[in-house]
Order: C-alpha cells, then structure tokens, then sequence
C-alpha cells in the first residue's frame, strides 16, 4: 500500500470531523465529530511512525541518540497517548452532556450560556 493514502485518509478523517464541530448543534455529535478527529490524528501518527521507519532502514543513529533508545512503535506508543485522552475527552464530555440534559433537557450546543450566572440544579 502507498503511503499517501493513510495520510489522505486521516485527512479526510479530520476534514470531517472539523465538519461536524462547526456543522452541528446536537452537543453527543459534536463529541463524535472531535472523536473522530482524535482518530484522524491516531492513523496519521501511526502513518508517519511506520513510513519514517521504512525511510531512515540504514541510517546511523544521531551522536545524541543513544544506541538502542530508539524504540519502535514511537508513533504508536502517542497514539496510545491520544487514546488514553480521547476516552478522558469523552467520559468528561458526557458528564457534561449529561448535566446539561438534566438541567436544560436539550443537547444543543446554541442554548449553552457561557456568562457566569447562578442555575441550580433541581434533583
């Protein structure tokens, strides 16, 4: 497989999901439209990991690279990393959702008062 394409899908990917942040009222599809970003930034991390590695096959470590700490998987070890704060994005983010819900029994992100002003929650 070429690598241009991972990076053109994970474009395409982010293309989408910024679609969906601007695009979207419903708050629960905004949260899927950043996920997906999220995602987008996953493949192309993993993209890169792999096509760098193929690419530098030979070449002699930097003088201030150690020998032997250049681990494989880098790309893949920030995609955990992304992984790890896209599922803390999203338990947040539905905690918020959730309390919004209960206090305005809507999701749409346009009824969100951002001044500060006192509202209790009943329950």
């Amino acid at each position: 497989m070429h690598v241009v394409i991972p990076y053109v899908v994970g474009a395409l990917l982010f293309g989408l999901g910024v679609y969906g942040v601007l695009r979207r009222r419903n708050a629960i599809l905004v949260l899927m439209a950043v996920e997906l970003m999220l995602n987008a930034v996953n493949l192309i991390l993993i993209t890169a990991d792999v096509s760098l590695r193929s690419a530098l096959t030979g070449v002699a470590i930097e003088s201030w690279a150690r020998p032997g700490s250049a681990a494989p998987g880098t790309g893949g070890v920030l995609a955990l990393f992304v992984i790890v704060l896209a599922a803390a994005e999203v338990g947040v983010g539905l905690a918020i959702i959730l309390q919004f819900y209960r206090m305005r029994k809507a999701v749409v992100v346009d009824d969100v008062r951002l001044e500060a002003d006192e509202e209790r929650v009943a329950g």
